[in-house]
């Protein structure tokens, strides 16, 4: 069995660090942070936790920066998402599962330009 090794982009973990820090005092960060921790949990247990998204709708941001070839999404409390891509580790007994973002909903429909109604 592999091991699955969870990393976060530079933005995932500063987001993550904010709702980290804002946990202490809102009970929204709180709930989020702790959603975020739970879905990783979940992830390391199942790396196919997440729903895949196309290829074809995977923001060109994503695929430039990092050059992700798969992207899942996750659902969050407070109609967040957590988008994750697989690669394999250094090793062949390792997989990668790299958080790109933790974003609202707001933003994520900006990302994948979505409208709204």
């Amino acid at each position: 069995m592999k091991t699955v090794k969870v990393i976060l982009s530079p933005e995932a973990e500063e987001v993550y660090n904010y709702l980290n820090k804002e946990s202490v005092k809102s009970k929204t960060e709180k709930t989020i942070f702790n959603g975020i921790n739970k879905k990783v949990e979940l992830i390391k247990q199942n790396i196919h936790y997440g729903n895949p998204i196309s290829k074809k709708l995977i923001p060109k941001e994503y695929k430039e920066k990092y050059s992700i070839t798969n992207l899942f999404r996750v659902e969050l409390p407070n109609h967040w998402r957590m988008l994750y891509s697989l690669t394999d580790g250094e090793t062949k007994i390792e997989i990668i599962a790299f958080i790109l973002d933790f974003i609202d909903h707001p933003n994520y429909n900006k990302k994948f330009g979505y409208k709204k109604r």
